[in-house]
């Protein structure tokens, strides 16, 4: 055996230190994944309530829905572009797939581009993909921290459209599969959000949208005033949307590595146990040769001493 049993005694020791760890981040990951996924469905009933009220401003404003979608009609449009990745590691092809989809997507976008990534090893990804950032923001570490990262997002991307002839904002990143869908495509996927401008056609249909009460609702005040305030606010949802969704796949990805790493721990393991216990086994079987050709040399020698003759074997 190439192995002593001590040695293999260390390298279990070790390999099941390091399960512990592994074991520990599956159980931080999934605590996680339940976080944020929870701040998305809590953003859910804000995020209609905003839709709702945009779609009130544009039944009353038929001119500003007509103007808020604007075309490309030059390739020298400058298109800003979000990238959502991770700072940590251990999340398997999470940073590779997005940066991977944001190349493409970028290359059937004409125009000059603007690329902030969030998230350092995305931005790495990125730039070795040929489309290096303008811009890195740090991945929040909590649902809380996602609201100052959507703030400097905005700043951002405001001071990006300003003096932009038909400028447009989007956001790439990955977000969670469906339930049941995980056996095909994994625990997420890329997608891609046009963030602005607005759509039309989707402008029209809130505009369409049935008001869910008997009394109709009433734009008070300066409604282009309001309408900003709508669409600062759904900026906002989406980003968050957009930021929590991510977190949440980067966390499924995590997890899904730590499984893949417990189940090669516990393999490795079982290889090393059993490995240890044959060793274990033939330094018994040695010892027990060792002592019985002891027990016949001395039982041998003692009949020659007493002059016997007789040479008894024993077994």
């Amino acid at each position: 055996m190439s192995d002593s049993a001590v040695s293999l005694r260390r390298k279990i020791s070790s390999a099941g230190e390091l399960q512990s760890v592994v074991r520990t981040m599956k159980a931080l990951a999934a605590s996680s994944i339940g976080q944020y996924e929870r701040s998305v469905l809590a953003l859910a009933d804000y995020s209609r309530t905003v839709e709702l009220g945009l779609g009130v401003c544009f039944r009353e404003r038929k001119p500003a829905a007509a103007a808020v979608e604007q075309r490309r009609d030059s390739e020298s449009v400058t298109i800003g572009v979000v990238v959502f990745g991770s700072d940590q590691g251990l999340v398997g092809q999470f940073n590779e797939i997005v940066a991977e989809y944001a190349r493409q997507k970028l290359a059937a976008l004409p125009g000059k581009h603007r690329v902030w990534a969030v998230g350092e090893r995305v931005h790495d990804r990125l730039a070795d993909a040929g489309v290096p950032p303008v811009g890195l923001f740090d991945v929040p570490s909590s649902v809380e921290a996602i609201t100052p990262l959507v703030g400097k997002i905005l700043v951002a991307t405001e001071s990006h459209a300003h003096g932009e002839e038909a400028a447009e904002v989007h956001l790439i990143y990955n977000r969670p599969t469906p339930r049941g869908g995980e056996a095909t495509g994994g625990p997420y996927s890329p997608f891609d959000q046009r963030l602005l401008p607005l759509d039309e056609q989707w402008l029209n249909n809130l505009a369409a949208t049935h008001w869910p009460a008997k009394n109709l609702p009433e734009v008070m005040g300066d409604g282009a005033t309001t309408l900003r305030g709508f669409i600062r606010e759904y900026l906002f949802v989406s980003l968050f949307r957009a930021c929590a969704e991510s977190l949440a796949s980067e966390n499924a990805s995590r997890l899904a590595a730590m499984q893949r790493a417990d189940k090669n721990i516990d393999d490795l393991l079982e290889g090393f146990k059993g490995t240890f216990h044959r060793v274990r086994q033939a330094g018994i079987d040695e010892e027990l040769f060792d002592v019985i050709a002891g027990f016949k040399a001395l039982s041998s020698e003692y009949a020659v001493r007493h002059g016997t003759g007789v040479r008894k074997e024993y077994t």
